[in-house]
C-alpha cells in the first residue's frame, strides 16, 4: 500500500530539474567564470535538457496515454506537470541562446576566437568553404526527396536534419516540394578554418552554414525556396520485460538500436522556420505545438562542447592542477596491500588522484598472491585500463567476478562490450539481478597471506571511471577491515548467487536495510532533540526525492533537531516553513566540478556517525537499486570527511545557492566577508599544485 503524504509538502521533481539548470546556466552568465569555461557551461545545459526531455517529459508523455496514472507526491498529475515544463523550459532555452548571442559569442569574437557567419563570409573564405562541401560534404550526404515512393525517413534521436521546400521538376518529372537532408553524425558540427582564411587566430564554420549555403548543389536544376535545420528528441528510456527476460545481455542488444527511434518528444528549429513547415514537421513527428522549440541559432548547443579543446588559450579556461596523492601512496612502487594493512586509506576526488585505485587492480592482477578478484560495474568509459587488468588478471589464472550493469543509462553498449571481452577470457560475468540495478561501487581482493586467505576492499561514491574522477567530486575508501570486508563479500554473494539476505554488520543496502536505517538514524536524532540534547543531521547527495524520509526531516525539524542539506540537483523538501521546516536549510553548490558525492552525518549524542554510499535519498536508490552506504570508522578519516565533505562546503559564500520554500534559489554573494570557495579551498589543500580561488 502507497502512504499519502500531505501534498503541500513536496516540491515537483520535473520542475526542480529545471531549476537546476538556471543554476548551471548562472556559471554560463558569470563574468567571474572564465570565457571558454562559460561556453561549456553552456554545452552542458543543452546536454542536461536532451537527457531530460529524453527520460523524465517521455515519461510524462507516456503517463499522459496511459491516463489514471496517480499524481505524484507533489499532487500534481503528468498533464499539469508537463504543461509547466513547457512554459519553463521554452524560458531557459530563448534565456540560454539569449547568452550564447548576446554574451558568449562577442565575448569569443574579442578573443579572436570567431564562428563566421554565412552573411558575412569574403571571397576566400567562400571559396574554402565550397572546396571543402564539395570534397568533405557531399560525397556522404543523401538527400531524400519526399514523395509517394520517398515517405518521409527515419530520423536519429538528436541528429542535425533540414527541411527544404523546393520548387521545379526533376529528371523524371517529378515536381516534389519538399525533401530532407540528413547530416550524417561522422561529419563535425563546428569545422575550423586556416587562419590566413579565417582571418583570426581560431576561426569555425557552423555544418548548418555550409549545407544552407550549398543546398541547391543537392537538387540540380530545381529552385530552392528556404532551408531550415531541425532536431528531433525521442523517448530513449530502454524498456525491457523482468518477466520475460532469459538472457539481459541479448534482450538489451535488441532493444538499444530502437533508441534512436523511440517516439517524438520534442522539435527544435530555427527562429525563422516558416510556420508551415513547422507545422509539417510537428505533424510528421506526431507533435504537439507545445512540444515546438524555435531557437536562435544552432539547433544543437552540445556540439559546441569540443571548441575550448580545440583553442589553445589556457588564460580562458579553469587552472590546470596535477590532483594530490596521499603521502602513504607517495612513494613511487607503493605496496598498496601493506599500506593498507597499516591504516585505511581515503581518497577525495578530483583533488586528490584517481590513479591509487588503478595501482590497486593492477597490483593485484600481477601479484601471484592474490587469487581472486571481484569487482561492480556501472560506468567505466570505452577504454579502461581497470577493465584492462581485470582482463589482464583473468589470463594469469586468478579467479575474477565482475558485476556489470547493462541497464547503465547510455553506457549500456560500452558495458555489453566489456561484458563480452571478460567473457571471452574466462573471468565471471554476471549482471546482477534482473528488476534491482546494481549501483554500489565496491572492490574486493582475496590474497594468502601466511596461509590464511585476507579480503582487500575499495568502496566509493562515485564510478570506476578515471576521466570523470577529473570532473566529479566523490570519495573513495580503501580497507581491510574484516567486518567491513565480510559485509562486503556477502553483498556480491547476492548479486551472484540465490539465498535469503542476512545481516550485515556495517553497511547499509538497498533495497533491504537502507532506507530503514536512515529513517532510524533521523528518528534518533529527533529522540535527543526531544530529550533535550543537541541534534544535528548535514546529508550531502544529488537528490532528495523519497516522501517518507522527506516527512521524517520535517518530524526531525519539529523537535529542534538542526538540518542542513547540500542537494546539487532536485530537493523535494520545502524548507523553513513555520511549523514543519524552519530548522532546515538546503543549499546546492555549483562550481568547477560536478558535486556527487553522497554524506550523511547524524551527531548522534557526540558520537558523530558519518556514511558515505553510492545511493541518493530518492524512491529508485532506496527500493529499486543495490546500493551500498559504508560508515567511515577511523576518527581521523572521519573528521576529515566531516571538514572536507561538508563544513567547508556550509562555508561556501561564492558557489552555493540557497534554496527557499518554494524551490526558488538564491546565490550567496561574499559582502562584507571574504569570498569563500568550497572547491578552490579543496583544490588548495589537497591538489599537489595550489592554484588561486576560482
Amino acid at each position: 500500500m502507497v502512504k499519502k503524504f500531505p501534498a503541500q509538502h513536496f516540491l515537483n521533481r520535473e520542475l526542480g530539474q529545471l531549476e537546476f539548470n538556471r543554476r548551471v546556466l548562472a556559471q554560463a552568465e558569470n563574468a567571474d567564470v572564465p570565457l571558454l569555461e562559460r561556453l561549456k557551461y553552456l554545452c552542458i545545459v543543452s546536454s542536461n535538457l536532451d537527457e531530460f526531455f529524453e527520460i523524465r517529459v517521455a515519461g510524462l508523455k507516456e503517463q499522459i496515454k496511459l491516463s489514471g496514472v496517480p499524481a505524484g507526491p507533489d499532487g500534481m498529475d503528468a498533464r499539469q506537470t508537463l504543461k509547466l515544463v513547457r512554459e519553463q523550459a521554452h524560458q531557459l532555452i530563448e534565456r540560454q541562446y539569449r547568452v550564447l548571442n548576446d554574451e558568449l559569442l562577442p565575448a569569443l569574437d574579442k578573443q579572436g576566437i570567431r564562428f563566421l557567419r554565412r552573411t558575412a563570409w569574403n571571397d576566400a573564405q567562400r571559396a574554402w568553404i565550397q572546396d571543402f562541401f564539395f570534397n568533405e560534404v557531399m560525397p556522404v550526404l543523401t538527400p531524400i526527396g519526399l514523395d509517394p515512393s520517398h515517405p518521409f525517413p527515419s530520423v536519429l534521436n538528436k541528429s542535425l536534419n533540414f527541411a527544404v521546400e523546393l520548387q521545379g521538376k526533376d529528371a523524371f518529372g517529378r515536381n516534389s516540394a519538399k525533401a530532407i537532408v540528413q547530416a550524417p553524425r561522422v561529419l563535425p558540427r563546428t569545422i575550423p578554418l586556416p587562419a590566413e582564411i579565417s582571418g583570426c587566430k581560431h576561426g569555425f564554420v557552423f555544418l548548418s552554414s555550409i549545407l544552407h549555403a550549398h543546398v541547391g548543389e543537392l537538387f540540380g536544376g530545381m529552385e530552392v525556396l528556404s532551408c531550415h535545420q531541425f532536431r528531433v528528441t525521442r523517448n530513449s528510456n530502454l524498456f525491457v520485460d523482468d518477466e520475460e527476460v532469459k538472457n539481459l545481455r541479448i534482450s538489451l542488444q535488441g532493444e538499444l538500436p530502437h533508441r534512436h527511434f523511440g517516439n517524438a518528444v520534442r522539435l527544435e528549429v530555427t527562429g525563422n522556420c516558416s510556420p508551415q513547415v513547422a507545422d509539417f514537421l510537428l505533424q510528421q513527428f506526431m507533435l504537439e505545438p507545445g512540444d515546438l522549440y524555435r531557437v536562435d541559432g544552432p539547433v544543437n548547443l552540445v556540439r559546441l562542447m569540443g571548441i575550448p579543446d580545440q583553442v589553445e588559450r589556457d588564460d580562458l579556461k579553469f587552472p590546470v592542477f596535477s590532483p594530490g596523492v596521499p603521502g602513504v601512496l607517495q612513494k613511487k612502487g607503493s605496496d598498496m596491500f601493506k599500506v593498507m594493512r597499516k591504516d585505511d586509506i581515503l581518497l577525495h576526488h578530483p583533488f586528490q588522484s584517481f590513479k591509487p585505485i588503478i595501482d590497486f587492480i593492477q597490483q593485484a592482477a600481477a601479484d601471484p598472491k592474490v587469487v581472486a578478484i571481484k569487482q561492480t560495474v556501472y560506468r567505466t568509459g570505452v577504454n579502461s585500463a581497470l577493465m584492462e587488468a581485470l582482463i589482464a588478471a583473468t589470463r594469469l589464472g586468478k579467479e575474477v567476478t565482475v558485476v556489470v550493469e547493462l541497464l547503465a543509462r547510455f553506457d549500456e553498449e560500452a558495458n555489453i562490450n566489456w561484458a563480452s571481452r571478460l567473457e571471452e577470457v574466462g573471468a565471471h560475468v554476471v549482471y546482477g539481478v534482473v528488476g534491482h540495478k546494481t549501483h554500489a561501487k565496491m572492490l574486493m581482493v582475496v590474497r594468502r597471506e601466511e596461509g590464511k586467505l585476507r579480503r582487500y576492499v575499495h568502496l566509493g561514491t562515485g564510478n570506476y571511471h578515471p576521466r570523470t574522477a577529473r570532473l566529479y567530486t566523490d570519495f573513495g575508501l580503501f580497507t581491510c577491515n574484516e567486518e567491513i570486508c565480510a559485509d562486503v563479500n556477502q553483498v556480491f554473494g547476492q548479486l551472484t548467487s540465490l539465498g535469503k539476505a542476512g545481516k550485515l554488520r556495517h553497511l547499509w543496502q538497498s533495497p533491504f536495510s537502507l532506507h530503514n536505517q536512515v529513517l532510524l538514524a533521523i528518528r534518533n536524532e529527533t529522540r535527543l532533540a526531544k530529550a533535550g540534547k543537541p541534534a544535528h543531521i548535514i546529508a550531502k547527495m544529488n537528490a532528495l526525492l523519497e516522501p517518507e524520509t522527506i516527512m521524517a526531516l520535517y518530524e526531525a525539524s519539529s523537535a529542534g533537531v538542526k538540518v542542513d542539506l547540500i542537494v546539487r540537483g532536485v530537493c523535494a523538501l520545502r524548507p523553513g516553513v513555520p511549523g514543519l521546516s524552519e530548522n532546515i536549510r538546503v543549499r546546492s553548490i555549483i562550481g568547477r566540478f560536478l558535486e556527487h558525492t553522497r554524506i550523511f552525518y547524524f551527531r548522534n549524542n557526540l558520537v558523530h556517525d558519518v556514511y558515505l554510499a553510492s545511493a541518493d535519498w530518492m524512491d529508485r536508490n532506496f527500493f529499486r537499486r543495490i546500493e551500498v552506504c559504508f560508515p567511515v570508522l577511523d576518527k581521523k578519516l572521519k573528521k576529515r570527511v566531516i571538514d572536507e565533505g561538508l563544513k567547508v562546503y556550509m562555508q561556501d559564500n561564492s558557489q552555493a545557492w540557497d534554496m527557499d520554500k518554494d524551490g526558488h534559489y538564491r546565490q550567496k554573494t561574499p559582502r562584507r566577508t571574504t569570498p569563500k570557495s568550497a572547491q578552490s579551498v579543496l583544490l588548495q589543500e589537497l591538489a599537489a599544485q595550489p592554484h588561486k580561488a576560482d
